[in-house]
C-alpha cells in the first residue's frame, strides 16, 4: 500500500515537472509580455458548465414536447454561450504587461513587484481581469489606449535573489460562463537582504580618531582662528570690526570636524554563524548609514572601500545579501 502511494506520488511529480517545462518552452521569461493568441487559454467556468446542463435539458423538453418556443429560447441561448466565448477571449487578447522591478526586503517580509498594463486598443479595454499569484491577487479595469499600475507581494523565506513566480492573468468577462487565462513568468528578481540581528558593544580596531580640520564654509561648526586676506576671499568671511580698528584684513576660519572611518569585518564579529555574522553586519551597516557615518565592509571574498550614502548601503547590502551564492540563485 505504501509502495503503491509512492508509485503515485513519483507520476504526479514527473507530470508536474513535465508540464511546467512545456509551459515554460510555450510560454517563455520576458520582461515585456503581450497576451497573443497562442498564449491564451479558454474553457467553461462552473457556471459555463451549469449552463450547459441546463440547455441540454431545454432541448430534451423541446424535443420531448415538440415546443417550438423552446425550440427557440434554446437556440437563443446556445448562441449567447458561443458569441460569449469570442467576447471573454477578446478581453485578454492583445493586453500587455510589463514589469517594472521590484523592492529590496528581508526574509520574512512580503516582496513588492510592480506591472504596469496597457491597453493597445484605441476602441476596447481590458475588463475585469485578474492578477493572481498564491499570496497576492488584484482585479484591474484597464480603459481603451490606457494603462494601469500595479503591484502585487509574494512571501520570502531566505537572503538572495528571489525570482519572480510565475502570474496566472484569467477573466471571466462579460457572462462568467467561460474563465480565459494565460500565465506570464517574468524576467525579474527581488534582492533579499540578511535579516538585521542587532550586536551588543561592537567597536570597530581599525576606527580612527577623529580629527578637526578647517574649513571656510561659515557655520560648519565654531570659529578656530584668523589667516591673512587672500585675493579672491568671501566678504562675509572677512574680519570687518578688527579692520575697522586699523588691523590688516582677516579672514575668519571655523573648525570642520573629520569623520571617523569605520571598518566592519567579518573577521571581528567573534563566534557565530555564517547567516548569524552577516545579520550582525547587514544591522551595523544600516546603524552607521542612520547615523551619516563612513564605513567600509571586509568579507572573505570581497571588500567594500569607505563611503557613505545611500549607494553605500545598498552596495553594502547586496555584498551581504550575496555572499556564497551564485548570481543566480533565487528562492
Amino acid at each position: 500500500m505504501l509502495s503503491q502511494t509512492r508509485q503515485q506520488g513519483g507520476l504526479k511529480k514527473f507530470l508536474l515537472q513535465r508540464y511546467r517545462r512545456w509551459l515554460s518552452r510555450r510560454l517563455p521569461a520576458a520582461r515585456t509580455i503581450t497576451l497573443e493568441q497562442r498564449r491564451l487559454f479558454i474553457f467553461p467556468s462552473r457556471q459555463g458548465f451549469l449552463f450547459a446542463f441546463t440547455l441540454l435539458l431545454m432541448l430534451l423538453t423541446a424535443i420531448n414536447y415538440q415546443n417550438n418556443l423552446a425550440y427557440g429560447l434554446t437556440f437563443w441561448l446556445a448562441m449567447l454561450f458561443i458569441v460569449a466565448v469570442h467576447f471573454t477571449h477578446a478581453n485578454l487578447l492583445k493586453m500587455v504587461i510589463t514589469s517594472m522591478g521590484a523592492e529590496s526586503v528581508y526574509p520574512g517580509q512580503q516582496a513588492e513587484f510592480f506591472f504596469r498594463i496597457s491597453c493597445t486598443s484605441p476602441r476596447r479595454g481590458h475588463h475585469a481581469v485578474k492578477l493572481i499569484w498564491s499570496d497576492s491577487e488584484v482585479m484591474i479595469d484597464v480603459p481603451a489606449a490606457g494603462e494601469v499600475d500595479v503591484s502585487l507581494h509574494h512571501k520570502v523565506n531566505s537572503r538572495g535573489w528571489f525570482e519572480a513566480p510565475r502570474l496566472r492573468i484569467e477573466s471571466t468577462y462579460p457572462l462568467g460562463l467561460l474563465r480565459c487565462w494565460s500565465f506570464a513568468q517574468f524576467d525579474v528578481r527581488a534582492l533579499v537582504w540578511p535579516k538585521p540581528v542587532s550586536i551588543n558593544q561592537w567597536t570597530s580596531p581599525d576606527t580612527e580618531k577623529a580629527s578637526v580640520g578647517f574649513s571656510e564654509q561659515e557655520g560648519l561648526d565654531d570659529l578656530m582662528g584668523f589667516r591673512n586676506y587672500r585675493v579672491g576671499d568671501a566678504p562675509r568671511l572677512i574680519d570687518w570690526r578688527s579692520h575697522a580698528r586699523g588691523q590688516p584684513l582677516q579672514t575668519k576660519l571655523y573648525s570642520l570636524p573629520v569623520q571617523e572611518d569605520h571598518w566592519l569585518d567579518w573577521h571581528n564579529l567573534g563566534a557565530g554563524s555564517v547567516e548569524q555574522r552577516l545579520s550582525w553586519l547587514c544591522w551595523l551597516v544600516l546603524q552607521h548609514h542612520q547615523r551619516g557615518e563612513n564605513f567600509g565592509l571586509r568579507l572573505p571574498d570581497a571588500e567594500l572601500s569607505v563611503a557613505a550614502g545611500d549607494r553605500q548601503r545598498d552596495l553594502a547590502l547586496r555584498a551581504l545579501a550575496l555572499y556564497g551564492l551564485s548570481e543566480g540563485r533565487a528562492e
